[in-house]
């Protein structure tokens, strides 16, 4: 009698994963790859597809791999555990703790009040204040699911302030126009900041091994361009995709001057934080010129916090998602840094590039790109697309002739704008999913017009201006 029960349990999307494993791995090596390469790559396609199909947290897929890859004398302990030590994934970290003075002290609180009582007059102008209060903050959190945790609130204010409910259907759509302008400006704004989400540092990494050196400078001065364009057309454009019925709203700014009166004059946390944000971005962005170390200067920022009292040690207990974040991305960081040094990476290379033939490199660039955004439809995660991808169609582009710059720029933009392709595309659309003021016809309908919207956008402006800068 309890055989079935016991068998009624077993997951079968983790059987499909370890069965997807075991066989590649046993699978005839591919002529050119070493046998330790291509078991890392059974391995570490097994992680990734565990969390595609949502068989396994990210993790969980993370510490099963890293931990088979080294009991399989697959790879060297040093190796997959180098990530821990590395400094983006420790910027990574250390920024997810520094985020939460912003939240404590009410900073991230006052400036996004402020910018509705200033544009907040018409729906138009609530959906302009959330793109502008979320590029403000962006660099100071490298999480979209962060920042969505401090945008949410306000949103849902704005459209529940406005008379937008989701069970009525005409009066749901200017809450459902303003929880996707949430989601569409985390995307842009991610593509704007170097530390605006996690998923940019692992792809600097990557490019690196390509012999792109981006600097916190230089990622901001490419991204202005077609980010600042997107930030100013998207709110219009989902306007007219997505009507949302009342066109005006003459209480917002006056309720947010209310809050804003209510809290008061700024706090000596909210003015430490202020001043030491400001001194960490601009410490980022003069790194290059004076050699100044990313995760340093973050861990800087966390030290002053901690030792004026506006964070104290319960504040970064890394419990949580902290914790889980630090793991995972050290991990996979590891495993996918090793695939391409034992030359995996240049063997997909060159299959790909073989099958692109003979084309021009324009055409090439622009297939690449289609490619490598449409593929997020299979994944729940950016940071995973990004590393199982992102270092091979880098790769393929420049054996194709498009200029390593021009190449490495463009599917790292991508990376952050095609977070909004599908309701799982990223972690952060999760809340504003669950508001209720959007079907899921919508979402992937919006999601798809988005994406493409910004793939037009970034290839028609970006492009020529990455070109200009790359000169």
């Amino acid at each position: 009698m309890k055989m079935p029960t016991l068998f009624g349990r077993i997951n079968l999307k983790v059987v499909a994963t370890f069965t997807l494993a075991i066989g590649i791995w046993f699978a005839p090596i591919p002529e050119g790859l070493t046998r330790e390469a291509w078991h890392l790559f059974a391995i570490f396609s097994a992680a990734i597809f565990a969390v595609i199909i949502n068989a396994l947290p990210l993790l969980t897929s993370a510490l099963l791999a890293g931990s088979i890859a080294i009991l399989t004398d697959t790879i060297d302990p040093v190796k997959a555990f180098g990530g821990f030590a590395n400094s983006s994934v420790l910027l990574v970290i250390v920024a997810f703790l520094v985020a939460q003075a912003v939240v404590k002290c009410g900073l991230g609180k006052r400036i996004s009040l402020y910018v509705v009582s200033v544009f907040g007059k018409s729906t138009l102008g609530l959906a302009y204040s959330i793109f502008i209060t979320d590029a403000l903050i962006a660099p100071g959190f490298p999480s979209n699911t962060a920042r969505g945790g401090v945008l949410y609130p306000i949103v849902l204010s704005l459209a529940q302030g406005s008379g937008s409910v989701p069970d009525d259907d005409k009066k749901r759509r200017l809450g459902g126009y303003l929880m996707f302008c949430g989601m569409a400006s985390l995307s842009v704004s991610s593509a704007l900041w170097l530390t605006a989400t996690s998923a940019n540092p692992i792809g600097v990494l990557l490019a690196a091994e390509h012999g792109l050196n981006i600097t916190f400078g230089s990622w901001l001065l490419v991204a202005s361009v077609p980010a600042l364009v997107a930030i100013v057309l998207l709110p219009l454009m989902l306007y007219r995709a997505f009507p949302p019925g009342i066109t005006d709203t003459p209480d917002a700014p006056q309720a947010a001057r209310k809050a804003l009166r209510e809290m008061g004059p700024f706090s000596r946390d909210e003015w430490i934080t202020a001043v030491v944000f400001v001194c960490m971005i601009s410490a980022w962005i003069f790194a290059g010129v004076f050699k100044l170390n990313l995760a340093a200067v973050a861990i800087a920022g966390l030290g002053t916090l901690l030792a004026t009292g506006v964070l104290n040690l319960e504040d970064i207990d890394l419990q949580g998602g902290t914790l889980a974040t630090f793991f995972w991305l050290a991990l996979l960081f590891a495993l996918s840094g090793q695939l391409n040094e034992m030359g995996f990476m240049g063997y997909v290379g060159e299959g790909m590039a073989s099958m692109l033939g003979d084309v021009s490199w324009p055409v090439a660039y622009v297939v690449l790109l289609f490619l490598y955004v449409m593929m997020h439809y299979m994944f729940v995660s950016q940071s995973a697309q990004v590393l199982a991808l992102l270092g091979v169609f880098l790769n393929v582009g420049i054996q194709a002739g498009v200029p390593a710059h021009l190449m490495g720029f463009a599917l790292l933009f991508a990376s952050s704008y095609f977070s909004t392709l599908t309701p799982q595309g990223g972690s952060q659309n999760v809340i504003f999913v669950a508001s209720g003021y959007l079907k899921q016809s919508e979402l992937y309908r919006l999601g798809l017009m988005t994406t493409i919207f910004c793939m037009v956008l970034f290839l028609l402006v970006g492009t020529p201006w990455i070109l200009w800068m790359g000169a």
